[in-house]
């Protein structure tokens, strides 16, 4: 593994915020409350937009990250850079990522810019993979496996994170949405598998041999994005762009081709809630595509990845749906 330092969470809050004022806590709701997922049916960049603004909370500061999937090949389901480049160009951000544990197109930093290049994203903003040059922690008390999360160095550089996430399903995970997306995507590449093994092994190169059984690997999922949320305190927000509804995630070269209809874009500011409503929406819709879908979240007991984030208290699963025209 990489050379890496233990920072408690308070530490790296002060450090990571400007001299006049503190990161305060998360106002991530209680679980007795109802939070509010926004959802816009079409899929445009003027939505994309629309809903983000709806939010009432803007992505400003002296370095705003926008964590998305670069996808691992043309083939992948990744975000469309057309859609989002407004949006981006909009919060002046850059586009995040980490190096994948997995032998592939992204798994050296070399590779992985030159995927970012093909795929569009370097055309219209900077790629920083945050574990270029190492890794280091975040505290995590009170978690189910994990003591730290291990992340990409330089995500300790951004003061506000934009999760723009592809909402999908998940050969590992059952789907894919915002808690993947700060969980395993903000981790490097030893902090995947460190994750991946529920804390057996932060060695890239073992974890084949260190997958943990599959709700402990969901609820180290939810300890790493209680490191991520506990870290950015209320500098950070979510969208999920529900489209391209592949069972499988961008992680994959060759995805199974979607079956269902796209079913547009949400936020919120709470990612459980946000999450859950995604899932919901696949459940109850009308497409007699969704079956596919369904059988891969309830084969991988998806949803327990909820349960756990809710018990740690990074949102609800009680929410209210508004549309936005």
């Amino acid at each position: 593994m990489k050379k890496f330092l233990l920072i408690p969470l308070m530490a790296i809050g002060l450090m990571s915020c400007s001299s006049s004022e503190a990161k305060t806590a998360s106002e991530t709701p209680a679980t007795d409350s109802v939070s509010v997922v926004y959802h816009i049916k079409d899929i445009t960049p003027e939505n994309l937009i629309k809903v983000y603004e709806a939010l009432g909370r803007e992505a400003k500061g002296n370095n705003v990250a926008v964590k998305i999937s670069t996808g691992e090949s043309n083939k992948s389901n990744h975000l469309d850079t057309a859609l989002i480049k407004d949006f981006v160009h909009k919060i002046k951000g850059t586009f995040v990522e980490c190096n994948t544990a997995y032998a592939g197109n992204r798994n050296t930093t070399e590779a992985h810019l030159q995927a970012a290049k093909d795929h569009g994203f370097m055309d219209i903003a900077k790629v920083d993979i945050m574990d270029a040059e190492s890794d280091t922690t975040l505290m995590i008390e009170g978690g189910f496996h994990l003591p730290y999360d291990i992340v990409g160095k330089n995500f300790l550089n951004y003061d506000f994170l934009v999760v723009l996430s592809h909402f999908k399903g998940h050969q590992m995970g059952g789907f894919g949405g915002a808690l993947k997306n700060i969980s395993i995507g903000i981790s490097s590449s030893d902090g995947k598998a460190f994750i991946h093994s529920a804390g057996k092994t932060d060695n890239a190169e073992e974890i084949w041999s260190n997958i943990a059984e599959q709700n402990d690997f969901l609820e180290s999922m939810a300890d790493a994005s209680k490191a991520i949320i506990e870290h950015m305190g209320d500098n950070i927000l979510y969208i999920n762009v529900a489209n391209r509804l592949s069972v499988d995630c961008d992680c994959n070269g060759d995805p199974a081709t979607p079956k269902m209809g796209d079913l547009g874009i949400y936020a919120s500011l709470d990612p459980v809630a946000l999450d859950r409503a995604c899932v919901d929406a696949v459940f109850n819709s009308d497409d007699p595509g969704k079956d596919d879908l369904i059988e891969r979240i309830n084969s991988r007991n998806g949803t327990h990845l909820l349960d756990s984030a809710e018990k740690l208290g990074l949102g609800s699963q009680k929410y209210k749906v508004i549309e936005i025209e």
